[in-house]
């Protein structure tokens, strides 16, 4: 007798990483299907290799000619062969962290091509400076050589790798077949005939999936093309993961790499030491415009629920006003009780620069989700499901769900931003703490994003 179930593990075990396939005994499988770009000149031109063989060649190729000219190859100084490594590493590292940074939702890679290979050079050009024959001109040549090849080359390669996605239209996946356009597409039947997708979505556990659904998905699997689970499309593109997923998922599952924690405290502590004496001005200038505007103390102090439960007092400049009263949550942006500075300090996000402090005491972090009040803690730990696991990691400055969702009503959103929270501390890595830092800097320096 046909065992679904058995079939359904044997597929996940294919499917994601582990050693054993399975085919269903009956029927032969002659017909081979093809994984989109699967091919090698396909891989070779849209993957790593083509920016290795390629690109790498050209960046450091193209400013020692433009700038010297052919006799530059014969008389090398070892000032420039310097210059020229460290170009090429400046190229690599960037390279490597927009590679890991499109795995997440909604990252388009061109979209952060110019701050992050003017933060990977101006670091490079940071460490040569006194280095004996640093050449600045081919340095920054570089740079120019970087910032096109990158532009070009990501936004071309998004713009005709869009993921294309077969939907098997049996239980949850149903809900994901859209218009056309969407890159998701409903079989009708189970086969793809000549069909190149980059994988098939699936709702694995419906018990409306047949013995032919299950056996086409199992070749889709021998041949190569991944079966998704419905979740992880869901979370791929959404950014979020649902609550009610998490009764599929052990929690003991999803705790934080404890190394990375251990590297990110270096890391936080390092940044919030260097950053404290440069924004030190722009710190005062803030608690003068505050204490201008409207009377009341500059800083605002207040009990969060931090790290796995512990209380402590989180330090913020005032943008309310000291005398007004009303809920304990910030119902939006025209909330009365905001001051004029302190709509502009929000905006830019000024009014978290105290939490700095934070940072150095070891209560906080830059990136992780957003502290709550001891109030709304105790509130939500009673009304939202798995509220409290979201202090398995220490609250930031800034997380996933302020880049994501920004200042939302905290009551009625908070559904939604638990649900980016836990996307956060399931993909607790130092490429999305990077992503999340970038957006950060994105509305600190243009107010675009601020809510």
């Amino acid at each position: 007798m046909f065992n679904k179930h058995k079939v359904f593990e044997q597929l996940e075990r294919s499917t994601w990483g582990g050693s054993e396939s399975v085919v269903p005994s009956g029927k032969a499988f002659d017909t081979r299907y093809e994984r989109r770009h699967s091919r090698w000149y396909e891989q070779c031109l849209m993957g790593m290799p083509f920016h290795f063989v390629v690109g790498l060649p050209v960046v450091l190729m193209a400013p020692p000619l433009m700038m010297r000219g052919g006799d530059v190859w014969r008389d090398m100084a070892p000032g420039l062969a310097t210059t020229l490594w460290a170009v090429g590493a400046a190229f690599l590292v960037t390279l490597f962290v927009l590679h890991r940074m499109t795995r997440f939702p909604g990252t388009q890679a061109s979209m952060y091509v110019v701050p992050l290979v003017s933060v990977v050079f101006a670091a490079t050009w940071a460490l040569l400076l006194g280095a004996e024959g640093f050449d600045e001109g081919v340095l920054w040549g570089g740079y120019a050589a970087s910032l096109l090849w990158f532009f070009l080359g990501y936004a071309g390669v998004q713009r005709f790798r869009r993921p294309r996605f077969a939907v098997v239209p049996l239980g949850e996946a149903s809900q994901l077949v859209e218009p056309e356009g969407s890159g998701l597409y409903r079989l009708e039947v189970p086969r793809l005939g000549a069909q190149r997708i980059d994988g098939i979505v699936a709702d694995l556990r419906s018990d409306a999936l047949s013995e032919e659904w299950m056996r086409f998905l199992t070749k889709c699997t021998l041949n190569g093309i991944p079966v998704y689970q419905i979740r992880q499309i869901d979370e791929s593109r959404t950014g979020r993961v649902r609550l009610e997923h998490l009764a599929d998922t052990e929690l003991t599952s999803l705790l934080p790499s404890p190394l990375y924690s251990t590297c990110k405290r270096g890391l936080d502590l390092c940044g919030a030491l260097l950053l404290l004496p440069l924004l030190a001005p722009i710190m005062l200038a803030t608690a003068w415009a505050i204490r201008h505007d409207s009377p009341g103390p500059a800083l605002f102090v207040q009990w969060r629920m931090g790290h796995r439960g512990v209380p402590f007092r989180i330090y913020k400049f005032r943008s309310m006003y000291s005398e007004g009263e009303g809920k304990g949550f910030t119902s939006g942006e025209d909330d009365p009780r905001i001051t004029r500075v302190g709509k502009i300090i929000r905006k830019y996000r000024l009014d978290e620069l105290p939490q700095l402090l934070n940072v150095l005491k070891g209560d906080m972090s830059f990136i992780g989700p957003r502290p709550e009040s001891m109030d709304l803690s105790q509130w939500y730990e009673k009304d939202v499901p798995f509220f409290s696991y979201r202090h398995v990691v220490k609250p930031g400055i800034s997380g996933w769900a302020q880049v994501e969702q920004g200042y939302a009503a905290e009551v009625d959103g908070m559904t939604v931003k638990l649900q980016y929270d836990f996307y956060y501390i399931k993909h607790f890595s130092l490429w999305l703490d990077v992503l999340i830092l970038l957006r950060t800097l994105k509305t600190v320096t243009t107010g675009f994003g601020a809510r």
